[in-house]
């Protein structure tokens, strides 16, 4: 049943091409801001996976982040996302990324539930 507090962590260990001089989002070997994104985006979405219709999925629709501190290749890195509203289809998560105990971003992200076939169809 999808309701507010459903959590899930991902995790990764920073690799080059992660990096902001490998997306080309920057020049610097440290964790990307759209490699954070997709962290942050990756738990939203399993944080209520197996909580979906038979044949539904879910698609980003928007986020808001604050990238905070800069990372090493070689860190873990954790992103959380929590669901904090239900609106019909509309999915509001609260994501945080950590590395160890401190906070490297934080932000909001919106996803929207579909029908996997029905979405596909559209392409």
């Amino acid at each position: 049943m999808l309701e507010s507090g459903l959590r899930h962590t991902s995790s990764v260990v920073v690799k080059e091409s992660d990096t902001a001089a490998a997306l080309g989002s920057g020049d610097l070997p440290v964790f990307a801001t759209p490699a954070m994104t997709a962290l942050m985006e990756n738990a939203a979405m399993l944080a209520v996976a197996a909580e979906l219709p038979e044949g539904s999925t879910t698609v980003g629709g928007s986020i808001n982040v604050n990238h905070l501190r800069p990372t090493a290749v070689g860190a873990e890195v954790s992103a959380t996302a929590t669901l904090e509203k239900v609106d019909g289809r509309k999915l509001y998560f609260n994501v945080i990324a950590m590395q160890g105990e401190a906070v490297i971003g934080e932000g909001t992200h919106l996803r929207f539930i579909v029908d996997r076939e029905r979405f596909m169809a559209k392409l």
